[in-house]
């Protein structure tokens, strides 16, 4: 059993990891002096998701938003897309304030016995028997290592390599203070290759843009994002919060060599680089990989080999198919063809639902596509999607 353990990050794949370490009996320390924070992203959180934190969040009430449906646009057309047939918090897709569900879950943790040391870690370095973090008041020693500090991860820099600009994608746009929607939106955008969104959270609406960070600048992307808002009436009066961050974005080749496991440590979440690379969501699959490295270090002595098998079963397998499969979605044909098949067809509507929930794999994605009723579209949109 890894009985000490320190924690890079506070978010929630460092919290959820801290949780269920501790309570397998673990003196786990997390640094962090900026969580919890909102973060720049949608805010969406799965039903598959929220499953894995519930036993932590048992009697905590948080905000939300339930979303029902979604509308998603590309050049002039749009469709709607119903995400659960009732609209249940477990039902399709909740969105939440980030920073209160970052904090029930840091909450949940420092509760079950972890240590929260709100500081920053400076510098982190291989000691005999285990690892060693400085932060400006101390030198922290721990057996084991769990960097949970997102795609700018200090622990990825130090104990693996950093991502490069090509496997990254930024993530810019608004907090829009004093508004709200009653949909999710999300527009494709083409040049370059990402999609522009608007979700409704409980106090505000946050509005983004996300593109591959090659050659993307945010200043302009948040410009591009602040035209379709003032067009759409969405920030009327608002006032905005400018947000800008990386986010890993890998390629399929990627998958092949990334390393998340050494002696004594352990990348999850965004450290990893455990981001979907076509939709660039990633809370359900930090929480899933900081579930198999507390189980690893639990479990066994082999604790960082055990984590990177269940990396390549569970997870690299479905976010190589997502990078495959991304080459040929951001294509101005297969996106109208899209709107189109969605417009028309309750079937394909269902799988698109199933998609953006977590229910719907990337690995069956085209063999559901085929098996509608509707194989003419189905055929014809798949013939264009040469991912």
């Amino acid at each position: 059993m890894a009985d000490d353990v320190a924690i890079v990050g506070a978010g929630p794949a460092g919290a959820w990891a801290a949780w269920r370490l501790t309570r397998l009996g673990a003196r786990v320390t997390i640094f962090d002096g900026s969580h919890p924070r909102e973060k720049p992203c949608g805010g969406g959180v799965t039903k598959r998701a929220l499953d894995l934190v519930r036993p932590a969040l048992a009697g905590v009430s948080l905000p939300s938003v339930t979303i029902a449906a979604a509308r998603f646009e590309v050049d002039d057309i749009s469709a709607d897309v119903p995400l659960a047939e009732d609209p249940r918090p477990d039902g399709g897709l909740a969105v939440f304030s980030r920073a209160a569900f970052d904090a029930a879950l840091l909450d949940a943790a420092v509760r079950a016995g972890a240590t929260h040391v709100p500081d920053r870690v400076t510098d982190v370095n291989m000691a005999p028997g285990g690892v060693e973090l400085r932060t400006a008041a101390r030198v922290h020693r721990a057996a084991w290592l769990i960097g949970a500090d997102g795609a700018n991860s200090l622990v990825r820099r130090r104990l693996a390599r950093p991502f490069a600009r090509s496997q990254l994608s930024v993530a810019t746009g608004y907090f829009v203070h004093g508004a709200s929607a009653p949909e999710i939106v999300v527009r494709f955008e083409t040049d370059p290759s990402g999609y522009i969104w608007s979700f409704p959270r409980p106090d505000h609406l946050a509005l983004g843009i996300c593109a591959e960070a090659n050659g993307a600048q945010p200043g302009p992307l948040r410009a591009r994002v602040a035209k379709w808002a003032s067009r759409r009436g969405l920030a009327t009066g608002a006032r905005l919060q400018p947000y800008s961050w990386p986010i890993p974005s890998l390629r399929t080749s990627d998958w092949e060599h990334e390393r998340a496991t050494g002696e004594r440590w352990i990348l999850v979440g965004d450290a990893a680089g455990l981001v979907d690379p076509l939709t660039r969501e990633g809370i359900f699959f930090a929480l899933q990989s900081a579930e198999f490295a507390a189980d690893a270090l639990g479990a066994a002595r082999d604790g960082p080999r055990m984590y990177e098998a269940h990396l390549r079963s569970a997870i690299y397998g479905e976010l190589s198919h997502a990078a495959r499969l991304k080459a040929g979605f951001y294509q101005r044909p297969f996106l109208r063809l899209l709107i189109e098949a969605l417009t028309h067809s309750a079937r394909v509507r269902g799988v698109m639902a199933d998609l953006i929930a977590g229910r719907q794999p990337y690995a069956t994605l085209k063999r559901r596509l085929l098996a509608t009723l509707e194989f003419g579209l189905a055929w014809q949109l798949l013939k264009t999607w040469r991912g």
